[in-house]
C-alpha cells in the first residue's frame, strides 16, 4: 500500500558532519558521501533539503520546489523502491511519463493538508508546463548532488527536458461578463454578523483586485497595506515582489481604490494608510490580529466566489459561463487582466512590464484579437456561401 509520509524538506543551508550508526547503512535512501564530496548530507531528504537551503529561491519558488522534491521523492520510495544512488536515466524518463499520467492513487482533488492520511500528491493530470517545471526540479537536485559529490553520476544530465507547447493563445480567462457576475453575486449577500461583513468586504477586495492588476497570486498575499500609496500627483500604485524577487509597480484603478478603502473598514481600520504600514494586504477573518492569510487560503477563497458565481449562472440557463467559472481559479484573473487589456488595444510592451514578463512573446499570447477578427471574417463568408439563393419568380 502506498503512504504518502511526511518528508522533512525544510530548507537546510548546511549539515553537521555525519554521525554513522548501525540503522544508517539499513536505511534505502542513505547514500554516505564519497571521501571526497564536500556535502555531509547522509540521506537523499537531506541532500534535497541542503539544494533547498542555498537561498538562490524566492518565497514561492522554494515553497514549488519543495512540493516537486517531494513528490519526487515519494515516487522513488513507493514506485520505483531506489534511492538517487541507484536512480537511471530509464527512472528519470520513467518519472517523466509518471507525471504525464499519475495513478488514480496518488491524486485526489480535494487538498488535504500534508498531516492528513487522505492528502494525495496530485489534484489532476498535469499541464505541460507544470510537467516541465517538475522535471526541472529534479534535475537541478541530481545535478546538485553530483556536484557536491553526493551522487557520482547525475542521470539527469542525459535526459531531455519536456517541451511545453509555445506559441499557444492563453484561453483559461474569464470575460468581462463572468468576473461582473461574480461581483454582482458577493454585492447581493446579506451578512448577518460581522465575520461576514469581513467575507464579504474581504472576497470583494480580492477579486478586484487579482482582476484589476493581473498580479499573482503570491504577489498580492505577501504585500502589505501600505504597497497601495500614490506619490501626490493622483495616480495609485500597488508594489508587488514577483519572480525573481524583482520589484515591480502595478497601476490601481479607482475603482479598486475605493472597494480597498471599504475593505479596511470592515477590518476596523481607517480608510487610509501610509508607505510604513506593514500590515498584511490580505487579512485572516478568523483571526483577531491582523494576521495574513497562505496563499491557498486567499486561491480557496476566489474558488468559493467562482463556485457561487457559477450556480447563478445555471440559474439564469447561462450554462456555458458556469462551466468556465468551475474551472477558474486565481491565475485566470491574471489571464483574464491581460487578456482583456490586450484585445482592447493596450499596446504590448505596457501589458509585458505589468504583467512582470521577461520575454514580449509571452505577452503576445495573451491578444486574440487577430484570432477574433479571423473567425469573424471565415463565419461571414461562410455564412454567404451556405445562403440559401433566392428563387426568381
Amino acid at each position: 500500500m502506498i503512504t504518502f509520509d511526511l518528508i522533512d524538506l525544510t530548507p537546510a543551508p548546511g549539515l553537521a558532519p555525519p554521525v554513522l550508526d548501525d540503522t544508517s547503512e539499513k536505511n534505502e535512501m542513505f547514500h554516505g558521501p564519497a571521501p571526497d564530496a564536500i556535502t555531509a548530507a547522509r540521506t537523499d531528504a537531506e541532500i534535497a533539503k541542503e539544494f533547498l537551503g542555498r537561498g538562490e529561491l524566492s518565497a514561492a519558488s522554494l515553497a514549488n520546489t519543495q512540493k516537486e522534491l517531494f513528490r519526487f521523492l515519494t515516487w522513488c520510495r513507493e514506485e520505483v523502491n531506489k534511492p538517487l544512488r541507484a536512480l537511471r536515466v530509464a527512472d528519470l524518463n520513467a518519472y517523466k511519463a509518471f507525471l504525464k499520467h499519475p495513478p488514480p492513487d496518488w491524486v485526489s482533488t480535494t487538498r488535504w493538508p500534508r498531516s492528513d492520511a487522505r492528502y494525495r500528491p496530485f489534484s489532476g493530470q498535469l499541464a505541460d508546463g507544470s510537467r516541465r517545471q517538475a522535471l526541472v526540479a529534479v534535475k537541478g537536485l541530481l545535478a546538485y548532488a553530483e556536484k557536491s559529490g553526493y551522487l557520482r553520476r547525475d542521470p539527469g544530465a542525459l535526459v531531455k527536458n519536456i517541451k511545453a507547447q509555445s506559441g499557444a493563445r492563453i484561453t483559461r480567462y474569464l470575460h468581462q461578463e463572468a468576473i461582473a457576475l461574480a461581483l454582482a453575486t458577493i454585492a447581493a449577500r446579506v451578512p448577518g454578523c460581522e465575520s461576514e461583513i469581513k467575507r464579504q468586504a474581504l472576497d470583494r477586495f480580492l477579486l478586484t483586485a487579482y482582476a484589476s492588476t493581473g498580479a499573482r497570486l503570491s504577489e498580492i498575499v505577501g504585500a502589505t497595506m501600505g504597497a497601495i500609496y500614490n506619490e501626490g500627483d493622483g495616480r495609485w500604485w500597488l508594489d508587488v515582489v514577483g519572480k525573481g524577487n524583482k520589484l515591480r509597480r502595478l497601476p490601481v484603478s479607482i475603482g479598486l481604490l475605493e472597494v480597498f478603502r471599504a475593505y479596511r473598514v470592515a477590518f476596523g481600520l481607517t480608510p487610509q494608510t501610509n508607505r510604513t504600514d506593514a500590515t498584511p494586504l490580505v487579512l485572516s477573518i478568523r483571526r483577531k490580529d491582523l494576521s495574513g492569510v497562505t496563499n491557498e487560503t486567499a486561491g480557496n477563497a476566489l474558488k468559493g466566489i467562482f463556485a457561487e458565481a457559477a450556480n447563478a449562472a445555471e440559474e439564469d440557463g447561462d450554462l456555458d459561463t458556469a462551466a468556465t467559472l468551475r474551472n477558474a481559479s486565481a491565475h485566470w484573473l491574471r489571464h483574464s487582466m491581460l487578456t482583456n487589456h490586450a484585445n482592447n488595444g493596450v499596446q504590448l510592451k505596457t501589458l509585458q512590464d505589468t504583467a512582470g514578463h521577461a520575454n514580449i512573446a509571452t505577452t503576445a499570447r495573451y491578444l486574440h484579437k487577430s484570432d477574433h477578427e479571423r473567425h469573424d471574417e471565415i463565419m461571414i463568408s461562410t455564412n454567404n456561401q451556405t445562403a440559401i439563393p433566392e428563387v426568381k419568380k
